[in-house]
């Protein structure tokens, strides 16, 4: 399956199609521009889930606070 297959895929999904940004969570993506939230997600990402054994393992991703936590959960990688 190949990452467009999958967004469209996800699209479908009633669950997933319910997540959308907060009025600050937009203020802050903006603030932040997309090459900064970039790195703010591949940094969340890397320490978060990457790791073998994360420091929060067991732990929900927060579902607000943050643009890329909102989208981990409407993208499932949560």
């Amino acid at each position: 399956m190949t990452i467009e297959q999958a967004f469209r895929k996800l699209a479908k999904s009633p669950f997933r199609s319910r997540f959308h940004l907060s009025p600050d969570e937009c203020a802050q993506a903006e603030k932040l521009g997309e090459e900064r939230l970039r790195a703010h997600a591949a940094d969340l990402i890397s320490a978060r889930l990457a790791p073998a054994a994360p420091h929060n393992d067991g732990k929900q991703t927060p579902m607000r606070g943050h643009p890329v936590f909102v989208a981990q959960h409407a993208t499932a990688c949560c």
